[in-house]
């Protein structure tokens, strides 16, 4: 069941570290997150800065997402601290 629902919101965290930006650019702490709370709060401007599209759930997305980007933490501070 857990792996339609991702199927279905098609996962933010991966959507935005997989997004057309450069590297010094990239949002990588709780990118997933960040995504999914700028479509629930409908915040274009935040949503530009990912350069891809919001997941079309956001709500439902928003725990699935938070729970990636906190297992990806550690990775995503390394990648934040030496890009």
């Amino acid at each position: 069941m857990g792996i339609c629902i991702i199927g279905l919101t098609s996962c933010a965290t991966f959507k935005s570290l997989n997004a057309d930006v450069p590297l010094v650019q990239r949002i990588f702490i709780y990118s997933g997150t960040r995504l999914d709370w700028a479509a629930l709060k409908t915040n274009d401007v935040a949503i530009r800065k990912f350069n891809t599209a919001p997941p079309g759930y956001p709500l439902v997305d928003l725990p699935l997402s938070f729970a990636l980007d906190t297992l990806f933490l550690p990775l995503a501070i390394s990648a934040e601290i030496f890009h």
